[in-house]
């Protein structure tokens, strides 16, 4: 099969790898008839390939046909038309009865002490092939499987993998009262479905970015947006200076600032893996501006929502003005199982109330993932997301 695999930093490239197989029998292979390329993945793109093999098959939301099915697999058969959740879990743990499927105990990574393991991500989420594939093999199919009707188009499902829910579970644990006022950083793929959500519950949403085409695409649906100049005084000034009742950082440890943190990414880049790993791992460090601009821009009693993805364990935040102004912080890993059920019914919603058929900007073919890598990294071209059909 074709497949997009890691070869580098800034370096990835379309090969020809082995057909995944049945190798347990609650396994099934699905052919894949589309999979994006999240915000997510440019995290292996650009820092984490010391995580990463050359050859490992990249991608965590995909969606399909399923082609085969093992022994044991009693909910799916041939021709049946799913979802795949970003994160592979059991259904039946401590974890997962308590809705945090993200922290399976069947599926998380021990050698490295995270979380559930994930498709196409890494070592420290069990190096499983991923998505950007036309076939994938999917471990406990039962469970790890969202069966979707025939009537709707890819593009209406395929948000349901990650970006969906995880933008869901941001604003649930953001705990915005009624008729509350929200703030969302980055109006990438998750903070324009974070925005629309806020929208849709009644929210005033105020949106933070620094793409023109990211503040346009929030603003039509029903969200205010802002450049990042000045964010924090924005806020402030629209708040009758007290802040947000919640701010959702959906930027992640790529915000922009940070310069020498930027530099040692970099320079780490280019150090053996063996050498870079533990300093990862122990003494890594993110750009956090988001974060900061959240604890400033939230007002006392406020909660910080952090869904963009953070890799170190040596970051330092202001714990003074967090613990003053009496600060609830909610993050983590989408727990996507957990709100399928309350999001399937805007997703096959007619009227879209959620805006799901604006928001892909590129469709292309598997072959051309390695340019849109590079364009959707530099925000060029308008690209906000990047779906391909395999």
């Amino acid at each position: 099969m074709r497949a997009l695999t890691w070869q580098g930093r800034r370096n990835v490239s379309v090969e020809t790898v082995p057909d995944p197989r049945i190798e347990e029998p609650t396994d099934a292979i699905v052919r894949i008839t589309s999979t994006a390329i999240c915000g997510s993945d440019l995290h292996l793109y650009e820092i984490f390939g010391p995580f990463i093999d050359p050859g490992d098959v990249l991608g965590h939301e995909p969606m399909g046909i399923v082609e085969e099915v093992g022994a044991a697999v009693t909910n799916l058969s041939p021709g049946q038309r799913v979802v795949i959740p970003f994160n592979i879990s059991c259904g039946e743990c401590f974890m997962c009865r308590r809705g945090l499927q993200s922290q399976c105990e069947t599926t998380q990574v021990t050698e490295y002490g995270t979380g559930a393991s994930l498709f196409g991500y890494t070592k420290l989420y069990g190096q499983v092939p991923g998505g950007q594939a036309e076939l994938l093999r999917v471990p406990l199919a039962d469970y790890n499987t969202v069966p979707v009707g025939a009537d709707l188009p890819d593009d209406r499902y395929l948000f349901l993998s990650d970006i969906l829910p995880t933008a869901w579970q941001g604003v649930d644990y953001a705990s915005v009262p009624d008729g509350g006022t929200l703030a969302v950083l980055g109006l990438g793929p998750v903070g324009q479905f974070a925005a629309r959500i806020g929208a849709h519950r009644g929210f005033r949403v105020i949106g933070i970015d620094p793409v023109a085409e990211r503040r346009d695409m929030a603003a039509r649906h029903g969200g205010e947006a802002h450049s990042d100049d000045d964010a924090v005084e924005r806020v402030l000034s629209e708040t009758a200076g007290r802040g947000a009742d919640a701010v959702i950082d959906a930027v992640g440890m790529e915000a922009h600032g940070a310069p020498f943190i930027r530099a040692a990414h970099h320079a780490l880049g280019h150090l053996p893996d063996a050498v870079t790993r533990p300093v990862m791992d122990k003494a890594g460090v993110d750009r956090l501006a988001a974060v900061y601009s959240g604890i400033d821009m939230v007002r006392r009693g406020g909660t910080l929502s952090i869904s963009g993805v953070y890799g170190g364990d040596a970051d330092v935040l202001p714990m003074k003005t967090m613990f003053d102004k009496q600060l609830s912080l909610r993050m983590g890993q989408c727990n996507v199982k957990r709100w399928i059920d309350d999001i399937m019914p805007l997703v096959e919603d007619a009227a879209d109330p959620l805006g799901i058929d604006d928001l892909v900007t590129h469709h292309a073919s598997l072959e051309d993932a390695p340019s849109l890598y590079e364009t959707f990294q530099k925000k060029a071209d308008g690209c906000i997301k990047v779906v391909l059909r395999p």
